[in-house]
C-alpha cells in the first residue's frame, strides 16, 4: 500500500472574491442606498392634506432606477472573475 503524504495536498486558502469584486459590491450598495434615500420623504404632516410631492420624478422614476442599477451592479460583482486570463 502506498502512503499518502498530507503535505502535498494542502487546501488552498484563498478568498472567493478579490479586491475588484468588493469594489463593485460597495458601488452597488451605494447606488441602492442612494435610491432608497431619494425615495424617502414626500409625506404630509396632516393626514387630511394631500401632498402631490409624492408623485414627482425623483420618487417615481429616478430612485427605483438607481435601485435597479445597483442590483445589476451587485449581480455583475458576484459573477465577475478577476483572475480571468486574457489570451
Amino acid at each position: 500500500m502506498s502512503k499518502k503524504n498530507n503535505n502535498d495536498q494542502k487546501p488552498n486558502k484563498e478568498f472567493v472574491f478579490q479586491r475588484k469584486n468588493y469594489l463593485f459590491l460597495f458601488i452597488g450598495i451605494a447606488f441602492i442606498a442612494l435610491g432608497f434615500i431619494l425615495m424617502s420623504g414626500g409625506g404630509s404632516d396632516d393626514p387630511n392634506v394631500f401632498n402631490p410631492e409624492i408623485y414627482n420624478f425623483r420618487r417615481i422614476r429616478l430612485a427605483p432606477t438607481l435601485v435597479l442599477i445597483g442590483l445589476g451592479i451587485q449581480v455583475y460583482a458576484i459573477l465577475l472573475n478577476p483572475n480571468k486570463n486574457k489570451d
